[in-house]
């Protein structure tokens, strides 16, 4: 009996029978025959890949195309070409060659064409640069592709719905508004340990009930609802609790599909980019940032988002040394902080102005080593926070006390860190409180200092003062977050 001495084995690592004479398996024949007729169907995580978020960014219908192709969710299912030209061409009604000087040519402006991209690749719509004919922003962003439990008719307009429907829908809008600010307001002073639990019942007993009941005019409803959740996150995150963190982020970015707020969802994307630089993971936190910039393309500019996610995107490169880089994105936030807006900024989101960059620049400046400047901007978060503002002013003043270590003036940065101390008694902040920890072990190696040594006595004293509140903040962070139902 002849027998091949070699096996043979198909691309996907299935071993190939004796007598088979295609060099693919049964399978992977039958699935790129089925791609001959349609794109195949991808999970939503498909769409935060580097590759394509910088074809997003430049708006690049051709790029968006090679992106897609090449793949890696492609390549381990059709091999290292990822999905032919060929066959993009035969979903578009275009050549081989058609697709090439496409993919490597100018970009594409007319609109239609570019629609006719987007259709035939399947590309949700909240990551395209241009509206689609026919679509409102408001409908294109409530037809997102995610199937998740948060998903129901909406209507585009509110010109069919009941007067009492309208109004009813203005003032829980306006209600819900409210809080947010309320909240908001006392967690800039008492920080998120003390808030979370009663954010998450608001959600619980205010909103959720409403989300299953929403009639025509329901999109402000789940703009808020989205708002509201992302509000849990940042309380969670504050309380230590960075897995429920994670997840209301998740939640609110679903819910502000159907919103359609297109300032919120860059506004949310920001804020996963900051907890990804927190759990040390700046390729997550640049991709999360870059999506937020693909949003933002697809309306009018909205100067303090750019800026945030310009200055997320510039930790990120921070972390891989990338010094130029960093700086020539910071230099840009600067410049989008001092535009007008051509749109009205979108009532759900905090706030991002120069105390805010140059929390961010500090911190980016810290981390590649330039100690100086990052004296200069985390001396200018001081100026810039007031007294009110407790945890982000006691934020900027423990990156200063760890930049004058760094620098070797101990005396100096105990004096910053004693004012922390006395200002932060009770805030409930697991963030600052760690960061305390965390300067304990700074300090140690210079303890033979008289002023270090006094410091370090204090320092332990207000730790046993404030353990009741870390034991009470951290009893459940490995459970399940609470929160709002929907979408979980």
């Amino acid at each position: 009996m002849n027998r091949s001495s070699t096996p043979r084995y198909c691309r996907c690592g299935t071993r190939l029978a004796g007598d088979h004479t295609g060099e693919r398996c049964n399978s992977c024949q039958k699935r790129i025959a089925a791609l001959r007729t349609e794109p195949p169907s991808v999970p939503s995580e498909f769409w935060e890949s580097e590759q394509l978020g910088d074809a997003f960014v430049d708006q690049h219908i051709g790029g968006v195309s090679r992106a897609y192709r090449k793949h890696p969710h492609h390549v381990a299912l059709y091999g290292k070409d990822g999905i032919p030209q060929e066959i993009v061409g035969g979903w578009l009604n275009l050549t081989q060659a058609q697709i090439s000087r496409i993919e490597n040519g100018p970009p594409i402006r007319h609109l239609d064409s570019l629609a006719h991209w987007a259709k035939a690749l399947r590309i949700p719509p909240y990551l395209l640069w241009f509206r689609l004919p026919g679509s409102s922003s408001t409908t294109q962003w409530s037809r997102e592709t995610r199937q998740d439990s948060t998903t129901m008719p909406i209507q585009s307009s509110t010109s069919n719905a009941f007067p009492s429907e309208v109004v009813k829908s203005k003032i829980s809008a306006s209600a819900d508004a409210s809080a947010i600010q309320a909240f908001r307001a006392a967690d800039m002073q008492v920080g998120g340990g003390h808030l979370y639990a009663t954010v998450i019942k608001y959600l619980h007993t205010e909103v959720a009930p409403r989300l299953f009941d929403a009639g025509h005019d329901s999109q402000p409803l789940f703009a808020a609802a989205a708002a509201l959740t992302e509000m849990a996150g940042w309380m969670a995150h504050d309380a230590g609790r960075d897995r429920a963190a994670q997840a209301h982020f998740r939640r609110s970015l679903d819910l502000v599909q159907v919103g359609g707020d297109r300032q919120l969802c860059a506004h949310i994307l920001a804020s996963m980019s900051h907890l990804a630089h927190h759990l040390d993971q700046p390729e997550a936190a640049i991709r999360f940032a870059r999506r937020g910039r693909t949003v933002l393309l697809s309306g009018p500019p909205q100067p303090e988002v750019e800026a945030r996610l310009l200055a997320m995107q510039a930790r990120g490169l921070a972390a891989f040394q990338e010094a130029r880089e960093c700086t020539q994105l910071l230099t840009q936030a600067e410049r989008a902080l001092s535009c007008a807006c051509d749109e009205e900024p979108s009532r759900w989101m905090s706030g991002f102005d120069e105390g805010s960059l140059a929390s961010e620049a500090a911190r980016c400046m810290r981390q590649l080593g330039d100690l100086g400047e990052a004296q200069r901007q985390a001396e200018r978060i001081i100026t810039l926070r007031p007294a009110d503002r407790t945890r982000s002013r006691a934020l900027g003043q423990l990156i200063l006390v760890t930049v004058l270590i760094g620098q070797g003036n101990p005396d100096e940065a105990c004096a910053v860190a004693q004012d922390v101390l006395h200002a932060t008694r009770s805030l409930g902040s697991y963030l600052v409180i760690q960061q305390l920890l965390d300067l304990k072990q700074l300090l140690e190696p210079h303890r033979a200092n008289q002023v270090v040594a006094e410091f370090l006595g204090c320092l332990g004293e207000a730790w046993r003062e404030r353990m009741w509140l870390y034991r009470w903040l951290t009893r459940d962070e490995h459970s399940d977050p609470p929160g709002l139902g929907v979408g979980a």
